[in-house]
């Protein structure tokens, strides 16, 4: 209840009730928060080792945990606190520029169907910018500025909104896509096929679709902004501007997006922007 009052994202309340169903199976969540010590913990983490958690579970469940007790630490019911589980960090495989090749081929706008031109010119939209999956399914027909070319983000995992550049090719991408999306400035930009807002499953199934239909064994959604960012800085971005595009908070980040958006991001965009090596 605090944590939703404080108006964090629902997803992420979500993730804290899965994680604490499955800390309670190594550790009596039952007993009195003030009993608990550090003994406890540490075998929690034994245990969950002992059971053969993969490593990056433990770590999220150890990070999950770490915020409850530092909520109790504040409000003087435990001193107890937890050490994060630390975890190799996994080497993502990102998209390939083959597999890029056969995704971004360009259908027929005007013979394909509306959720082929949808999930194309989405997938662009993932290579121009790497958002993630719940921002693309809230971005309205009003968020885009053709001509300033840029894009606004107003659902974001921070709730913070962004103002995002688009590369040449991306802005002639929607373009093309808004004139057959022809819908008015408040309705969703990339709906269902019956002009409903996108679910994050039907979402996620289009992508899955499309990738296998283009012969892409790989269907995350995710993956896109791995292999974004990856690309943004091979060619020759910055981490800095890499952030801010990707809306990484940090708790020197607190500004509004006026604060947080500069030319500097736009400089020299066509060079930086994966989608526009592939046109």
């Amino acid at each position: 209840n605090s944590k939703a009052a404080a108006g964090l994202a629902e997803k992420t309340l979500q993730t804290y009730h899965y994680h604490w169903q499955a800390i309670s199976k190594y550790i009596d969540s039952g007993q009195a928060v003030e009993d608990l010590d550090s003994r406890q913990l540490e075998k929690m983490v034994a245990d969950m080792r002992k059971a053969s958690l993969a490593a990056t579970s433990i770590n999220s469940y150890t990070r999950t945990m770490k915020s409850f007790l530092s909520w109790c630490n504040g409000r003087g019911l435990t001193e107890a606190n937890i050490k994060l589980y630390k975890a190799e960090e996994a080497v993502k495989v990102t998209y390939t520029d083959a597999e890029l090749k056969r995704l971004l081929k360009k259908p027929n706008m005007r013979q394909c169907s509306f959720t082929e031109s949808r999930t194309w010119t989405i997938i662009n939209l993932l290579l121009n910018c790497g958002c993630r999956a719940a921002t693309i399914r809230n971005i309205q027909v009003q968020d885009v500025d053709l001509k300033a070319a840029t894009i606004i983000y107003r659902h974001t995992k921070n709730g913070k909104v962004q103002v995002i550049p688009l590369c040449s090719s991306m802005v002639a991408v929607l373009r093309e896509y808004i004139k057959i999306r022809d819908g008015g400035n408040t309705d969703y930009l990339f709906p269902n096929e019956n002009g409903k807002p996108l679910t994050e499953s039907g979402l996620r199934q289009a992508i899955e679709k499309y990738n296998i239909s283009r012969q892409v064994e790989k269907t995350s959604i995710h993956l896109f902004r791995h292999t974004y960012a990856q690309r943004y800085l091979q060619n020759g971005g910055n981490a800095f501007n890499l952030q801010k595009i990707l809306g990484h908070s940090t708790l020197k980040m607190t500004k509004h997006y006026c604060d947080i958006y500069d030319a500097e991001i736009c400089k020299d965009y066509d060079k930086l922007s994966p989608l526009a090596a592939f046109k």
